[in-house]
């Protein structure tokens, strides 16, 4: 069913009017009843699999995509290249606690971590986080593996909160303890559950330090580690990855859809996922949830037959689990192009029941979007609160080393509670995604579009 966008421009205090109500109920139910978005995902996740920057299922993600949405009445399809690092893990990997009998720990390397050069055996030294290197004498790593297990706090309701409060031994965990002379890391996987999954991700090296290599333990075995060092004063373990980042970049591209503005043109609301992934599991929370969400937004807008008044643009971003080249690019070359964006929201939290957005905004620009709850609280939307954009997003926010205070962000918030049992590891697979809950976060994704093409220019003029 089509229903032409029409009503009266938004005042502060003005009741909305009937045409919103039943266009964005036409949304939900268009994706709820017809909805694109899991049999993709299906499709991106058991046919193509997990998408590395630099693999060749990340190059068949951007084909696949492009076929897709080309067909959803949009008016320019194209690619932007990027050029990116191509990180291999290899085919060995494996930590070791050595002892009477040898246990097989349950391991994977750090995205970004060097080689071990073969087996690299140590003693090892456990602390709880960063900040903890500082409360031992500096000779005491010298030599040795730091185990890094400061845990998730599980009492934090928002486990994005838990996650940025830890995640620092990942990230900066190797130079860290390369400083004091340590010959490589291990770090207690990321996630508020104790089970066998090793969880990856990001880590830097600081380029003034020597790079030792660095990976995650599942929290299990993070927790039957330190009880071993607890009864033995001490372990030995032995790490062997073959793990290295080739010596030339990578050319890959981000995938661009729009439909162009009816009215305006030249103003743009971006919305966008990445498509790239880690090389465990599928990818499926993160971000391949994400990005069948913003597919489905261009079809959910030629279902419904919406002809936005601004041009919309859906942005599939390639590398941002290992370096954000995608995000930087789009950025940089949005800049060069002086072209003018409205806003810019992003979806990579999981495909789990949308409870709103996080808004990187000023204050009366959240009050503005929040405004609009009364039209969306029925579907579950509630959370309109300051927050974090997104990764691929942030950059578009900084002009010549300023905010621009002009350009909002927005991510779209889930239920944050299961997102880390799956994230980075194997258990991150297309059986975990609710088909319900997948649909609702692209129909809110659409909705949201929407509002800001159909009121936002009467609220900045």
């Amino acid at each position: 069913m089509a229903i032409a966008q029409g009503g009266t421009p938004y005042k502060r205090g003005k009741t909305f009017d009937t045409v919103d109500s039943l266009l964005i109920r036409s949304l939900f139910d268009e994706a709820l009843t017809n909805g694109q978005s899991y049999s993709q995902l299906n499709y991106l996740c058991k046919v193509i699999g997990a998408r590395i920057t630099g693999s060749r299922q990340a190059k068949d993600a951007l084909d696949w995509a492009q076929q897709e949405v080309a067909g959803y009445a949009t008016d320019r399809v194209y690619r932007q290249t990027v050029e990116a690092e191509h990180w291999i893990r290899g085919d060995k990997q494996s930590v070791r606690l050595n002892g009477a009998v040898e246990i097989l720990l349950k391991s994977c390397a750090l995205g970004g971590s060097v080689s071990t050069d073969g087996p690299l055996r140590g003693q090892v030294i456990e602390v709880n986080g960063i900040e903890d290197l500082n409360n031992h004498n500096p000779g005491d790593f010298k030599g040795k593996i730091v185990f890094y297990n400061e845990p998730m706090d599980k009492k934090k309701i928002n486990t994005f909160e838990a996650y940025g409060a830890c995640v620092s031994q990942r990230y900066s965990g190797a130079s860290e303890a390369a400083k004091y002379g340590a010959i490589g890391v291990l770090v207690r996987s990321l996630t508020t559950l104790t089970d066998d999954f090793a969880h990856t991700g990001s880590m830097g090296y600081n380029p003034e330090i020597r790079k030792v290599p660095a990976a995650a333990i599942s929290t299990r075995d993070a927790d039957a580690l330190s009880q071993y060092i607890a009864d033995n004063d001490t372990a030995i373990i032995t790490m062997d990855f073959n793990c290295y980042t080739a010596k030339k970049p990578v050319m890959t591209y981000n995938l661009i859809a729009e439909i162009t503005g009816s009215e305006n043109p030249k103003q743009i609301i971006a919305f966008g996922a990445h498509i790239d992934s880690w090389d465990k599991g599928e990818g499926a929370h993160d971000d391949g949830a994400g990005t069948v969400q913003c597919m489905e937004v261009l079809r959910l807008f030629r279902e419904v037959g919406i002809r936005p008044r601004n041009t919309i643009r859906m942005v599939l971003y390639m590398n941002e689990e290992n370096g954000n080249r995608g995000g930087k690019t789009y950025a940089r070359r949005a800049k060069l192009a002086d072209e003018s964006h409205l806003c810019a929201i992003e979806s990579d939290r999981g495909g789990f029941s949308p409870r709103g957005f996080s808004i990187d905004a000023t204050s009366d620009q959240i009050a503005h979007i929040a405004s609009w709850e009364s039209l969306l609280d029925q579907y579950g939307l509630h959370f309109f609160k300051k927050g974090y954009g997104g990764v691929d997003i942030g950059p578009l926010k900084i002009r010549e080393n300023q905010v621009d205070s002009n350009l909002f962000l927005m991510g779209l918030y889930p239920d944050p509670q299961r997102y880390f049992d799956y994230h980075h590891s194997d258990d991150d697979v297309f059986e975990n995604v609710n088909q319900r809950e997948l649909e609702l976060g692209g129909a809110s994704i659409a909705s949201m579009v929407y509002l800001v093409d159909k009121y936002w220019y009467s609220f900045v003029k």
